[in-house]
């Protein structure tokens, strides 16, 4: 496996791990992992890797805060 390919399993498990829908999370982890300068993006690929990186944190905050209560 290359070093991109491994950047981009790991990006994918983690945006599953927090909810991202699997194949968005596989689509946004190539898209990450690939390191491209955002003007070399479509506004496709942008927009797909902003929702999901969105509901990445939003999810990952959420369960922070229940840890923080229940802890």
């Amino acid at each position: 496996m290359s070093n991109n390919e491994d950047k981009q399993e790991l990006l994918h498990t983690e945006l599953v791990k927090y909810g991202v829908n699997y194949q968005k999370a596989a689509k946004a982890a190539q898209i990450l992992a690939d390191k491209k300068a955002d003007e070399l993006l479509t506004e496709e690929e942008i927009t797909l890797t902003k929702e999901v990186c969105e509901a990445w944190l939003k999810q990952r905050q959420r369960l922070s805060l229940i840890e923080r209560e229940l802890g």
